[in-house]
């Protein structure tokens, strides 16, 4: 029988004995191979010890995994966990409980799939972080940006042409990804306002987008005042912006206004992958979202001004990363799914394992996307200190990726912060 326990980041307590993980193939983030022999003894919700000798751990639960795969917690770097419809215009109308509950079934949907945290790129607020640290919700570890901010007629805006409503009556719900600010004073006061309600980073909407009604996919968002002014204030917050970018011409502008986190990235050129690697930015690519669009956007209710635009972007980026991996660029793991095609989450690895190695792709997912949230040495590693969050994988992902994917069904055991979420180890 599989044992399922809720989070305890803060409010449960902990693994009740320490548990000494014998016999692993250790993938560990680093080495370019499975490193086999591994022994990983887990107490207190962190890694105690790492070694290729037996440990000896008094009292520990031992767990014999005779060759299985031993990995960190993976990482999906752009979720939306309030996005609990294709549409989402009709999404930030719906009631706040319902999108809650919705987001709690999302959010399982990712853990139990091998996702330990994830980083939600416009919508999901403090009070779902709360919730999961409390262990209301079984759920992913949660970095907010809070609400994505957007100019009018921006990524974020989905009102269409002949919405005369004010936007700030979508912007007040939980299921809205975005909010509005136009003006450098606007823009400042909306950064300050989503870091003073739990912010980590935070994210704008600089270019044209499919889910969005009124602007091409070439738009350019936002002016550079604008957008510096929007750094300046998370540098401030001693944080970073990532933003919503599909053109070259986009993507250069926001990296030289000191943009970090690049997300999608579909038509980047060399010259301008050069500059993101010079300027230290990283990129998060989101292909399976283009693909899942593209085959179920339209019978999920994505408007037909959206599905029209979504090959202008989807058709180049396997492209976009043989260009941003040629220039050195780090790349870590998104996915940007809505509703019902949340469950291609971990179709990425085989998308980007087309034109990219195997390791690289899953340190997308564990080191990279780690050095992304800046939270190197805590998650998306196998080292003394780090959090326990850990997945078991019947066979070896660098030979086959596919292994990652079909809803966590290779995974028998998944461990979050030292406690198992899922347990099926015979």
């Amino acid at each position: 029988m599989a044992r399922t326990g809720l989070d305890t980041d803060r409010a449960m307590p902990k693994q009740a004995s320490p548990i000494l993980f014998t016999n692993a193939a250790l993938i560990d983030g680093v080495a370019d191979e499975a490193r086999p022999g591994g022994h990983v003894l887990v107490e207190g919700g962190v890694i105690r010890e790492v070694s290729d000798r037996p440990i000896t751990a008094r009292g520990a639960r031992v767990i014999d995994l005779a060759g299985r795969t031993l990995m960190p917690g993976l990482i999906d770097c752009h979720v939306h966990v309030i996005a609990t419809i294709a549409d989402l215009g009709a999404n930030a109308l719906l009631p706040d409980a319902i999108v809650a509950f919705r987001s709690a079934q999302i959010m399982r949907g990712m853990l139990m799939r091998g996702f330990t945290t994830v980083r939600d790129l416009g919508g999901a607020t403090h009070a779902l972080v709360e919730a999961i640290e409390e262990g209301l919700i079984e759920a992913p570890r949660l970095v907010i940006c809070g609400k994505s901010i957007s100019q009018t007629g921006g990524h974020a805006d989905l009102r269409g042409p002949v919405d005369e409503r004010d936007f700030g009556y979508q912007a007040r719900r939980l299921g809205a990804l975005g909010r509005i600010a136009d003006g450098v004073d606007a823009c400042r006061a909306a950064a300050r306002d989503e870091i003073r309600r739990g912010a980590k980073f935070i994210k704008i909407m600089a270019n044209g987008g499919v889910a969005s009604p009124t602007d091409p996919i070439a738009f350019l968002g936002f002016s550079r005042e604008e957008i510096t002014a929007l750094v300046e204030e998370a540098q401030n917050a001693q944080t970073y912006v990532a933003a919503h970018l599909y053109t070259d011409e986009a993507i250069r502008r926001a990296v030289e206004c000191g943009v970090h986190s690049v997300e999608h990235a579909n038509l980047i050129q060399p010259k301008t992958a050069r500059l993101m690697k010079e300027r230290g930015a990283i990129a998060c690519p989101t292909l399976v979202t283009f693909e899942a669009l593209k085959n179920e956007g339209a019978s999920l209710g994505l408007p037909p001004a959206s599905v029209a635009k979504i090959d202008d972007v989807r058709l180049a980026g396997l492209e976009s990363l043989e260009i941003m991996r040629k220039a050195g660029v780090t790349m870590a793991y998104g996915t940007d799914l809505l509703g019902p095609m949340h469950r291609h989450q971990s179709e990425e690895f085989v998308i980007r394992g087309q034109v990219l190695p195997a390791i690289e792709v899953i340190r997308s997912a564990t080191r990279d996307a780690a050095k992304l949230l800046r939270m190197e040495g805590e998650i998306g590693t196998i080292a003394e200190g780090a959090q326990a969050d850990l997945i078991v994988v019947e066979g070896n992902p660098l030979s086959d990726l596919a292994l990652l994917t079909h809803q966590g069904a290779h995974m028998p055991a998944i461990m979050k912060a030292g406690r198992f979420v899922k347990e099926e180890l015979r």
